[in-house]
């Protein structure tokens, strides 16, 4: 087949070139800079001018966007999406119906709420990941010193300047003891997220007085989704990020790697951002036990990043997250905690146990290995797909 790639800075394009090329595929890179906009002329002629004659079987991106969508349905190209990122606003596009749309989603109680409401273009699907990848860069020299630990954790502690949970500061006094009761409720909650069912009505006009917002006339998300998932979620995330880390330093050793050189865990060594190829999956391989405390928007999924770790062969002790049950034994491929004192149990206990750890994180590398490989991906998604 000819596959038309929508090649935007995503992680896993190599993965994909590979894989898709070993198959036999062919793969045809396509970027232009207004891939996420909702209408843009230049992006839509520059896409047909791209296109031509030429017959593709498929486009294919990491996230889903609008304006590929419309584009691929002029053209009658399917159009498959494979979405890493939640939230992601762009699902509530009334494009998401276009009938040659195919867009895989990783975490089910998102899924199941598109397509228990109508939706018949979305499908479940769990992140594939390059679990040999660890295979090849083990035999390459590499900074033992950076690139291992006694506990690591990689990710973004989401403490930015100038984030959206700051653009709050003028509600009034209720609205911001509302928001910090409920944040600290939610904190005390694993596996269900209930923040967006209780912004009531006059909070959500008061934060719509601080800092307005209405979809474009495309969009169909409501200002209770977006004052959630993109304002509250990852407010709450850098609170139990902060919270948990700093507990687990106490304790242990930890290092952490994360795009924000200038955060500071006490007790814990900031190592700055690691290259997503070159450098994270030494991390996970070399680390003791790789934390995972996902993105709290993330409602049931399994993250990228707990799906790296397995696939670099690294121990994973990770927040629950109800989809870990589909396709992982819990205690015998990873571990998760249920609270900040389980977590420091857990840490404490497998890191003492070597025999043990090690036997975990090889079960969760064979079992990405033989199920969640980039290779079975594609070969479920185009049974999907292309039917006949």
């Amino acid at each position: 087949m000819r596959i038309l790639y929508i090649d935007w800075p995503c992680f896993g394009k190599v993965d994909v070139q590979f894989t898709l090329e070993q198959d036999g595929h062919e793969f045809v890179p396509f970027f232009h800079e207004g891939y996420q906009d909702r209408d843009n002329p230049e992006f839509d002629q520059a896409f047909r001018e791209f296109v031509g004659d030429t017959h593709y079987d498929c486009c294919f991106s990491f996230n889903y966007f609008h304006i590929v969508s419309n584009n691929c349905k002029e053209m009658g190209i399917k159009y498959i999406a494979a979405l890493y990122d939640s939230p992601c606003v762009m699902l509530y596009s009334y494009s998401l119906i276009n009938p040659t749309n195919y867009v895989f989603m990783f975490d089910k109680q998102e899924y199941l709420k598109l397509k228990n409401g109508g939706i018949d273009t979305v499908y479940y699907s769990p992140l594939p990941v390059n679990s040999t990848i660890i295979d090849f860069l083990i035999e390459k020299p590499f900074d033992r010193n950076k690139l291992s630990a006694d506990v690591s954790f990689v990710g973004s502690l989401y403490n930015e300047d100038h984030n959206f949970f700051e653009r709050l500061g003028g509600a009034n006094d209720y609205t911001k003891g509302y928001l910090d009761a409920i944040m600290e409720a939610q904190l005390k909650v694993q596996g269900y997220n209930f923040i967006e069912e209780v912004l009531t009505p006059d909070i959500i006009a008061e934060l719509q007085r601080v800092s307005p917002y209405a979809p474009t006339p495309s969009g169909i998300e409501t200002p209770e989704y977006i004052y959630s998932n993109y304002f509250i979620d990852r407010k709450l995330t850098s609170i139990e990020r902060h919270r948990l880390l700093t507990a687990v330093a106490k304790h242990c050793n930890l290092k952490l790697y994360t795009i924000n050189k200038d955060a500071i865990i006490p007790g814990a060594v900031n190592m700055g951002a690691v290259d997503y190829y070159s450098e994270m999956p030494y991390v996970f391989a070399n680390s003791k036990i790789n934390l995972n405390i996902t993105l709290r928007s993330i409602q049931s999924g399994i993250p990228l990043r707990a799906m790296d770790i397995l696939g670099a062969g690294g121990f994973l002790l990770t927040n629950f997250q109800a989809d870990f049950l589909d396709y992982f034994i819990p205690n015998e491929d990873f571990v998760y905690y249920e609270s900040e004192e389980d977590l420091i149990n857990k840490v404490n206990y497998y890191l003492s146990h070597e025999k043990e750890r090690i036997e975990i994180a090889h079960n969760g590398h064979e079992k990405v290995k033989t199920n969640h490989s980039f290779e079975q991906f594609f070969h479920n998604i185009f049974q999907i797909v292309f039917p006949d």
